[in-house]
């Protein structure tokens, strides 16, 4: 790493992530539980990242990222939800609540270190004002590519329909929807729904931005 990154770990069983992310160049902050990851968030300013544990004793992690999202002092640092659920849908509600990403357990250690990377270098790009986060439809190659169904999908898609849903709503079968997908996936580099919806978060792609 170019930088020293101070990392809190809110996980009830953080041992492992705790004694392996120094050797990578992080240091780490734990708390056991959401209610004193939000009180180390509160005294602690340099915090960089949370990788946030989504079942925890007090606080669970839905409700420990509700708050440090309604918290204008907290509300803009980076959160990795670790979770062993992998749910399409609990993820999109995830993203919707503010998640920057997810990393499901069990994990391979270099996934980890990779998401928590691309992370920060999205944060440190949002703090130099070249986020995706002010890219538009019309501004961006790679969803412009998309056309016009594809996009009907995607936004579905990120309303966590599933693709009998999606098939029922736009009056296709569940084979085209899943044909449309495979197409959006590879023209906006993504391998998962809830990539895809994350990166159309990222990229400020609101409702009404895609109906136009």
């Amino acid at each position: 790493m170019a930088e020293l990154c101070k990392i809190l770990l809110a996980d009830d069983n953080p041992k492992y992530m705790e004694e392996i992310l120094p050797y990578y160049g992080y240091e780490v902050t734990s708390a056991l539980n959401g209610k004193s990851a939000l009180e180390i968030l509160h005294n602690d300013k340099s915090i960089d990242i949370v990788l946030l544990d989504v079942m925890m004793p007090e606080m669970n992690g839905w409700e420990t990222l509700k708050n440090i999202r309604s918290n204008p002092e907290t509300a803009e640092i980076p959160v990795i939800m670790v979770t062993a659920v992998s749910e399409d849908q609990k993820m999109i509600s995830g993203l919707k609540i503010g998640a920057d990403d997810y990393i499901v357990k069990p994990f391979v250690l270099p996934n980890l270190l990779a998401r928590i990377e691309a992370v920060l270098r999205r944060s440190r790009r949002g703090s130099d004002k070249t986020s995706l986060h002010n890219v538009t439809i019309s501004e961006n190659n790679q969803f412009n590519s998309l056309t016009r169904r594809e996009k009907d999908v995607l936004l579905l898609v990120a309303k966590g329909e599933n693709n009998k849903s999606i098939a029922d709503k736009l009056v296709l079968s569940e084979v085209t929807v899943k044909s449309h997908l495979s197409s959006i996936f590879k023209k906006l580099n993504v391998t998962n729904r809830t990539q895809l919806v994350l990166l159309a978060m990222q990229a400020n792609l609101l409702e009404e931005k895609l109906k136009n």
